[in-house]
């Protein structure tokens, strides 16, 4: 199976979070990983970044951030230039999903954890 070298928006060092989770997943499914959040820290023994890096082999965006914090991530989401962009559950943004879309990223209403345990990934 080809990996997909994913970017975690929202990237957390507390267990309790979806995206803690769901990096611990990626990386038990040899997915490469790019940690970037508002706090540094390590998570799956992948720094977390806080000044957005513009990566220019992303396959996927997950998003861990509301909707109503994502205008702030907008560019950098856009710059980077992913495959897809995955909205999880509570991340739902038809304005950013029409802003991925004109760009050429395929926008999808999805829980990674549920893709990575399903297969679908």
């Amino acid at each position: 199976m080809a990996t997909k070298k994913t970017l975690i928006i929202g990237a957390s060092e507390n267990p309790e979070r979806y995206a803690y989770k769901a990096a611990h997943s990626l990386v038990q499914h040899n997915h490469p990983i790019v940690n970037v959040g508002i706090k540094s820290g390590v998570v799956a023994g992948e720094q977390i970044h806080t000044d957005k890096p513009i990566l220019a082999d992303i396959d996927t965006i997950t998003l861990y951030v509301g909707a109503k914090n994502q205008p702030e991530w907008y560019d950098y989401i856009l710059k980077t230039k992913p495959k897809r962009l995955i909205f999880n559950p509570n991340t739902e943004n038809p304005e950013l999903s029409n802003l991925a879309t004109a760009a050429g990223i395929e926008p999808v209403e999805a829980c990674t954890l549920i893709l990575l345990a399903t297969g679908q990934y």
